[in-house]
């Protein structure tokens, strides 16, 4: 109950003390919280889950690491093969866990997205250098002047098409979750201010590309990278474990991408600073929250 009448009392916080307008109802009932959760995973030969663990597991409130626990038990992921042959696999894991009102002073919690980083044949290392593209210029973006006059934060998740020179030759803000309330219209101003700012310095982003493996024949490369505007100046060390209300942010359709290619996950199920490869990880082929 306890954490209960906490989390509600988290969604009031950002409905009274952050709105930017009034009777905004329809947008105050999309308001959410979610907690970014990261660790690692070990997939058995025939795809099921041998283990996993979690970042620093004593911060996860119970019920959070509970609904981690019974969700991974019926996950099976696509098998790992090294010469056609079934091998076990681990990976890095960032899930995004959601609490929504029911709108009957109570709340709702799911697993809402999943990110599982490149498959680490079981040695306990990690990917040989060269397997993945890798930074090599990424100053960050600067935090919009008008943004920080009106107090408005966010998080936008950018989608990156990289060619074989390393350069961006596209990039999409896939989604901005906003931390603030406000009309629609205010919304999207502020999110393409952000996305804006975020996408600007993107594109002059250089990158080194994958020199051996599977992934080093392509002629591009899609990546997802998160980009957090904070008032506040917590860091994700100090907000890890933490409940984070926002308004989610619609989703944008990637040009570049074939309708017939495969879903490759949650835009926002990403931890700050990370860079994700797309299509390098292991694949879910089960739903994230069980059967």
């Amino acid at each position: 109950m306890g954490m209960k009448r906490w989390l509600m009392g988290l969604f009031c916080l950002l409905l009274a003390g952050t709105a930017l307008a009034s009777s905004l109802k329809d947008v105050r009932e999309r308001v959410q919280a979610s907690m970014l959760v990261t660790g690692s995973i070990l997939v058995a030969p025939d795809g099921s889950v041998r283990s996993y663990t979690i970042d620093h597991a004593e911060k996860l409130p119970p019920v959070v690491a509970g609904l981690i626990d019974n969700g991974t038990k019926s996950w099976i992921f696509t098998p790992v093969l090294i010469d056609g042959q079934p091998v076990a696999a681990r990976a890095s894991m960032s899930l995004r866990v959601v609490a929504k009102p029911d709108g009957k002073d109570d709340y709702t919690i799911s697993v809402a997205g999943a990110q599982f980083g490149e498959d680490k044949k079981d040695k306990g290392d990690d990917s040989e250098p060269g397997e993945t593209i890798t930074y090599d210029t990424h100053p960050s973006p600067h935090y919009p002047p008008s943004a920080v006059s009106a107090g408005v934060w966010g998080t936008v998740y950018m989608r990156l098409l990289i060619n074989r020179q390393g350069r961006v030759e596209d990039a999409i803000a896939e989604q901005v979750n906003m931390g603030v309330v406000a009309s629609d219209r205010e919304l999207d101003k502020w999110r393409n201010v952000l996305a804006d700012a975020s996408l600007r310095t993107a594109k002059g982003w250089t990158f080194h590309i994958p020199t051996i493996g599977r992934e080093a024949t392509k002629d591009h490369w899609e990546a997802r990278v998160p980009v957090s505007y904070s008032i506040d100046g917590r860091t994700p060390r100090e907000r890890y474990g933490k409940w984070d209300p926002y308004v989610p942010g619609p989703e944008q359709a990637v040009p570049w991408q074939q309708k017939s290619e495969e879903s490759s996950g949650a835009a926002d199920a990403i931890a700050d600073g990370g860079l994700y490869q797309i299509g390098s990880g292991l694949q879910l082929t089960t739903p994230l929250n069980g059967a």
